[in-house]
């Protein structure tokens, strides 16, 4: 196979909400396209609901050649592919199919947390260093550093922590 027209993951970056719309407009041009997608219960005033929302929010995955990109490009409702270094970002297919892999087993949930970081009053793990696997409350959120308050030894102690040591605790 021609090294130009070899099939590689793309990720794109969409109009804000346009997921699902755009996964679908992409499968009917015949473009291998993928929007990872979890069930989520959602609060309305008079009701819960299980829907099916995206991972990531204003991405979708496409599996496609050189010759393609034109036609992704001129899809309603993309913006543009992810650029890094200044090329379209090639996404593995192993990465991919981890991904795939792990949303089909039975109650998967999958946080992804974006550059706005966490949010005060936010339940987190913390990953790595001393206080690994110690859970917390969020105090103060950003993007680089988040204190969180650890119950310890009956005490409460306040620690600063570089925001990629932590994750979301799951309800």
């Amino acid at each position: 196979m021609d090294k130009i027209l070899e099939k590689k993951w793309y990720a794109l970056y969409t109009k804000p909400r346009w997921e699902k719309k755009i996964d679908a407009r992409l499968l009917k041009k015949g473009i291998d396209s993928w929007c990872p997608l979890q069930k989520v219960e959602r609060q309305w005033s008079d009701r819960k609901k299980v829907i099916e929302d995206p991972l990531f929010k204003s991405y979708v995955f496409v599996r496609i050649d050189a010759s393609e990109r034109n036609s992704v490009l001129m899809t309603d409702g993309v913006l543009n592919f992810v650029y890094y270094l200044g090329k379209p970002a090639v996404i593995k297919d192993e990465e991919v199919n981890s991904i795939k892999m792990y949303l089909a087993e039975k109650d998967a949930r999958i946080s992804v947390i974006s550059e706005e970081g966490f949010a005060a009053g936010e339940k987190v793990r913390v990953n790595f260093g001393v206080f690994m696997d110690k859970e917390g409350t969020v105090l103060r959120g950003g993007k680089k550093k988040v204190y969180v308050q650890l119950q310890s030894l009956g005490q409460v102690m306040v620690v600063e922590f570089p925001a990629e040591s932590l994750s979301p605790t799951l309800l």
